[in-house]
């Protein structure tokens, strides 16, 4: 495969995510700055993952008429622009503006990449093509947050953003410069109604909002936990976020779905995360780092299943829809499910946000359970052919 396409797609998804989730590690100091609770700081999040929800399939039909490149460039620039522009905002209502300006203007990656990847890449190369804009995203996650948490100990969270939108621009100017042009595709007719009401699929999309909710309610307010209650500076704080390479689960756990069954390791992905969340009650730094590992590794396990178990059930005709649909519940859950999650820890303390997150991830389960079933009795075995499948962040 081309070089300059791996290079393009991996910052592609480096420019998208470190954008999306850099000021997460400095929500703290933006509630010191702002006078905020844990709950409004978390909008600084959730508009922004909002706002990316409701842009899905907006996006995804406009790149039908416009071209799936223009949009994905447009998407990264307009996106990157915001984010230098985010440490100049005077005021919270402002920053939550913008944010979610760049949420709306990210949407148009994840609405569009994996199609784009599958039209230009050569048939032998998709899967390499695609593991790149993954692996593009996970870094990206990773590295966006680390940079805000690093950088705002001795200087300030909008000296850190400012770093974190200039590392976000270097990735997006590579992206457009290295995208190769597209190809003519042949529009062909919504098939949304198919994603919508078929049962295996529903059960899917409950998974993400859930899954995700949990995940994104923790590391919200971990970082409040770290600095508010345990003293820790924020940039050793910002540390927690190496977590996030257990994300590397993501792999083997779509290869033991294709051996073991998707439910199975679905609903092991979910005991894992809920596990790694109860390790982290005790106010010990060691057990908290092991336990944000397990659930961090238990999320992505799950996450990644059930992104792959969508592909795999959809009909040929609906899979981009159904894609579409399955990104509009997994943002919606990061949105709406981060915000709660914040509001339970600032009620509850940290106790009362694992309580929460246990019941949502039981729920999850439960959904999985239930996709199970609906799937022996329509005949199709559970364990399908590998598919490769979007796994957001």
């Amino acid at each position: 495969m081309p070089s300059r396409l791996v290079t393009s797609v991996a910052a592609t998804g480096l420019a998208t995510f470190a954008l999306l989730y850099a000021p997460q590690s400095v929500l703290p100091d933006i509630a010191n700055e702002f006078r905020l609770t844990p709950t409004q700081a978390s909008l600084t999040i959730s508009a922004a993952t909002g706002a990316l929800a409701l842009g899905v399939l907006p996006m995804a039909a406009l790149a039908d008429r416009v071209g799936r490149r223009r949009v994905i460039v447009w998407s990264v620039l307009t996106a990157a622009a915001l984010g230098l522009l985010l440490p100049l905002a005077p005021t919270y209502e402002t920053l939550i503006a913008a944010r979610a300006l760049q949420g709306i203007a990210t949407a148009g990656v994840p609405a569009t990449a994996m199609a784009f990847l599958a039209q230009e890449a050569k048939k032998t190369h998709v899967g390499a093509a695609i593991g790149a804009l993954v692996a593009g995203n996970s870094a990206g996650g990773m590295l966006g947050r680390l940079i805000t948490g690093l950088a705002t100990d001795g200087t300030s969270w909008r000296i850190a953003l400012a770093l974190a939108g200039a590392f976000g621009a270097a990735a997006a100017v590579t992206a457009a410069l290295l995208l190769p042009k597209g190809h003519h595709t042949e529009r062909r007719p919504s098939a949304l109604k198919d994603a919508l009401t078929d049962r295996v699929l529903l059960c899917q999309y409950a998974i993400a909002v859930l899954a995700v909710s949990a995940f994104i309610s923790v590391f919200n307010v971990i970082g409040f936990r770290l600095t508010t209650d345990l003293g820790l500076p924020t940039g050793v704080a910002a540390l927690v976020f190496l977590a996030y390479t257990a994300g590397g689960t993501s792999a083997p756990a779509g290869r033991l779905a294709d051996r073991h069954g998707r439910a199975r390791i679905t609903l092991a992905g979910l005991a894992v995360a809920a596990a790694g969340a109860a390790i982290t009650l005790p106010d010990n730094l060691i057990t908290i780092a092991i336990g944000l590992t397990l659930f961090t590794g238990g999320f992505f396990a799950a996450h990644a299943v059930a992104s792959g178990w969508v592909g795999a059930r959809a009909p040929e005709h609906a899979r981009g829809q159904a894609s579409g649909v399955y990104l509009f519940a997994f943002y919606i859950g990061s949105s709406t499910g981060g915000t709660a999650g914040s509001a339970a820890y600032q009620a509850h303390g940290w106790p009362g946000l694992v309580v929460l997150i246990t019941v949502w991830l039981a729920l999850a389960a439960t959904a999985a359970i239930t996709a199970q079933k609906a799937q022996k009795s329509s005949g199709t075995p559970t364990a399908a052919p590998p598919v490769t499948a979007t796994v957001p962040n």
